[in-house]
């Protein structure tokens, strides 16, 4: 008997009507193109309203709602309420501002919706591609492997699990570390990231493996107190696997003395891992470049291309010296991932082979686009330029008696308070009201014990203008601050 065939029910999702969606597609872009192009008339970030939190407390909706009347609430209560990162005033975090173009490549990304999981596909060319510029960029060769991932917290537990893979072997995966006899040992700054501690935590090593290792004048990695861990680890029996540098510290903004490091490590034998969330592309600028020397000597090193970079979220990226380390850290032959010499299937290494993911999205197409537009010129004289400009903040610091700088301006991040009687308390009400303002907003974080204010400066949108304004506001803020508290005391 033959089969029959299912009844012909409708329930594709494309569009009845591709015209009205194409229509209705050009409103969302414009809107879009619209809210970059007129940023700055809105404000940086504001209060939700309890009314738009609550709106969002409704249940599944189980019936179809019309794209534009969605499209007309996200404009309403979506929109105005994001974190504000694309603003030329938010100095809050490191976060890159994005760019149009970007925005761009990532509806291309979405309209092809590639997996580059595996497969042989042109997508993962395009990686592969971006890979060999940045070869060609941190100086290190051809040979190695690099890979688009969510952002540096997943890079650096990659790092991580490359450099165990090293200290242990493969065979570890298998096994896990309570088979092994060596308690290993890593090591990073105190001004590192907690990402670093994050991925000793998620590898199974647990934090306490992690050395921290205070930092110097300048908020650099102190390498005498390096070199004297490493040694008191080694005289009790311990294994040092890794040391995690930093280019471009999330507090200060300090370099490491990559290159210095860099030989503890190989006299060590040590695994020499960068942490280079948003330091590492200062690699594009002229003026940064010289300051990380000794990272083309890495045998790792992770970054975002959506910081400094500009591209938008998310966009991180790994980089392994040796693509057969890293590929046997990950690398699972499974009866569904088997690998044909022709056809879909074709290709030897898959991006699976080299993270934890099987389902990835296409990264590195904005990336790509970005990268291609812009050139690495122009992306390098923005990096230099939001170095000027946090120079030119230090200045205006210095240069008023009621403000104070906390640590030298090494990139982009400058860290000053306002001088007051309560210090801490009144910087922290200084930053809620910077923030509610709407004009700038900057973080705090602390600096040898004191609350500071912290400014970051991401994005290629700011200009000595939004600075002037951070200065003002500051000490405006800071008097009315100061005379409440006078007055509640």
């Amino acid at each position: 008997m033959n089969a029959s065939p299912p009844p012909e029910l409708s329930q594709s999702l494309d569009p009845s009507d591709w015209g009205v969606l194409r229509a209705q597609g050009h409103r969302m872009l414009d809107d879009m193109l619209d809210y970059l192009e007129d940023i700055r008339e809105r404000p940086v970030w504001q209060p939700i309203p309890r009314s738009v939190r609550e709106h969002f407390q409704y249940s599944l909706p189980e019936e179809p709602t019309d794209l534009a009347e969605v499209h007309a609430e996200f404009m309403r209560d979506i929109l105005p309420f994001g974190v504000g990162n694309a603003h030329p005033g938010f100095m809050g975090w490191v976060h890159g501002g994005g760019t149009p173009v970007g925005m761009l490549a990532e509806m291309l990304a979405a309209g092809l919706n590639a997996n580059l999981g595996g497969r042989d596909q042109i997508p993962i060319e395009v990686e592969r591609q971006i890979t060999r510029w940045i070869c060609e960029l941190f100086g290190f060769p051809d040979t190695a492997s690099g890979l688009f991932v969510t952002g540096t917290s997943m890079a650096n537990l990659i790092g991580v699990l490359v450099a165990r893979t090293r200290a242990l072997g493969p065979a570890v995966r298998r096994t896990g570390l309570a088979a092994g006899e060596s308690r290993l040992t890593a090591y990073t700054s105190a001004g590192a990231h907690g990402c670093i501690g994050q991925a000793m935590d998620l590898a199974g090593f647990g934090i306490e493996a992690l050395r921290v290792i205070p930092v110097n004048k300048h908020y650099q990695m102190d390498l005498d107190a390096l070199e004297r861990a490493i040694a008191a680890d080694r005289r009790v029996g311990f294994q040092p696997f890794l040391i995690a540098g930093t280019a471009g510290t999330v507090d200060t903004g300090a370099i490491d003395d990559l290159a210095a490091i860099a030989d503890i490590a190989r006299r060590e034998e040590i695994w020499f891992h960068v942490d280079g969330a948003y330091g590492a592309l200062g690699m594009l600028s002229a003026e940064i470049a010289p300051r990380l020397a000794g990272m083309e000597r890495a045998d790792s090193v992770a970054f975002d291309f959506h910081k400094w970079g500009q591209v938008p979220y998310d966009a991180g990226f790994i980089l392994v010296r040796d693509a057969t380390l890293h590929r046997s850290t990950f690398a699972s032959p499974a009866a569904y991932l088997r690998r044909e010499t022709r056809g879909l299937a074709a290709g030897t290494a898959w991006p699976c082979d080299f993270g934890p993911d099987l389902s990835r999205g296409f990264r590195a197409l904005k990336t790509w686009f970005t990268l291609k537009v812009y050139g690495a010129k122009a992306l390098g004289r923005a990096i230099s330029s939001t170095c000027a400009l946090a120079q030119y903040l230090g200045r205006r610091i210095e240069e008023s008696p009621a403000l104070e700088l906390l640590a030298p301006v090494s990139l982009n991040i400058v860290c000053f308070r306002f001088r007051a009687g309560d210090s801490d308390r009144v910087n922290a009400n200084i930053v809620v009201a910077l923030q509610e303002s709407g004009v700038v907003a900057p973080s705090t974080t602390t600096i040898d014990g004191r609350l500071a204010i912290r400014a970051a400066i991401v994005n290629h949108r700011t200009r000595a203008s939004d600075i002037d304004a951070l200065i003002e506001a500051t000490l405006a803020f800071g008097a009315t601050e100061s005379r409440l508290l006078k007055e509640a005391s």
